[in-house]
């Protein structure tokens, strides 16, 4: 049974992708100074990393073709672990040159998901991230992977607990992978499942860098953030004002809202380290650089003690309701 009690202060570190994740999909081109400043308002909020862009070709996803520019400009705050996606040795090169911290690596835990979103077969997707990495070791740069489809694939179902782990095995014992992401990419997850899969890798791994990337796709998103703190998870990936989503699960919500989760996790008396009312000032500037809303229900009705004036006709139905009382 999942309990989730008080934080008791423990710590709980937020890791942003919005700014990547986000964008990524974005029809509106952000400019590039925007992106830069976001990123910027970003660590001033006291993200503990920030995948700041993807190294990828602008064909590909022309909203993140200014990668170089944008994570050589930005202001670099000392203890923000500045990441980016790269998905070859050509964008690691990129990324290195300009100066990543860590690198990000992707593949799915699903055969069929692999081949229809990285057009490769798992082995291929593995083979080429361990040259990617051993060009990351050789330049000091951290690598993180990605596993996508851990909690399930929209095409094949429930991807077992067991693929999830042995490929989390190669990562960690071939690759010598940092951190390993366990990533609900369409939102399948269910607390359950969660807390089952977060024991299972803590267990076997616990010197190595866990952190769960959920998508809100079915509403799931915080009650699976919960689970994984119960089960001993302490790093979350979330995207400024929810944005952000999958091919596979269109019209549906994107990622979990960082200002939702931390606003959610302090209430409950785990420590962040993020100024909310910084990171919702940040996700305000949104719906002004994408050309839409977004699914943040804290910027919509504000925090939990975000008091609203009484009518304006207060004082007068209060004396007449004490008129009435005499």
């Amino acid at each position: 049974m999942i309990q989730v009690w008080n934080g008791a202060d423990r710590r709980i570190y937020m890791q942003e992708v919005g700014t990547r994740d986000g964008l990524q999909v974005e029809e509106a081109f952000v400019p590039t100074h925007d992106k830069i400043a976001l990123v910027d308002a970003l660590s001033e909020a006291g993200m503990a990393k920030i995948e700041v862009t993807a190294f990828v070709s602008p064909k590909a996803i022309p909203a993140l073709r200014d990668a170089e520019t944008v994570l050589r400009e930005i202001k670099r705050i000392p203890g923000v672990i500045y990441s980016t996606l790269v998905p070859n040795v050509r964008g690691a090169e990129r990324a290195i040159d300009a100066h990543a911290d860590e690198l990000n690596l992707v593949m799915s835990a699903s055969e069929t998901h692999n081949l229809a979103n990285l057009r490769m077969t798992r082995a291929q997707s593995f083979a080429a991230l361990s040259e990617v990495s051993a060009i990351a070791q050789a330049a000091k740069v951290s690598v993180n992977i990605s596993l996508s489809c851990s909690f399930g694939c929209p095409m094949e179902g429930d991807v077992p607990d067991a693929v999830a782990l042995d490929w989390c095995e190669r990562f960690v014992t071939e690759i010598g992978a940092r951190g390993v992401t366990l990533c609900d990419t369409t939102g399948m997850a269910y607390p359950g499942q969660v807390a089952k899969l977060t024991r299972a890798f803590r267990e076997r791994w616990p010197e190595s860098e866990l952190t769960l990337h959920f998508h809100n796709t079915r509403g799931m998103g915080l009650a699976n953030v919960l689970a994984g703190i119960d089960a001993g998870a302490d790093r979350f990936d979330a995207s400024l004002g929810g944005i952000g989503g999958c091919p596979y699960a269109p019209g549906a919500s994107g990622n979990v809202c960082s200002e939702e989760i931390v606003h959610a996790l302090e209430l409950m008396g785990y420590r962040t380290g993020v100024d909310l009312a910084l990171l919702i000032a940040a996700s305000k500037r949104l719906p002004g650089l994408i050309g839409h809303d977004t699914p943040s229900q804290i910027v919509k009705a504000g925090r939990r003690l975000d008091l609203h004036p009484v009518p304006a006709d207060f004082e007068a139905t209060r004396e007449r309701a004490l008129a009435r009382g005499r």
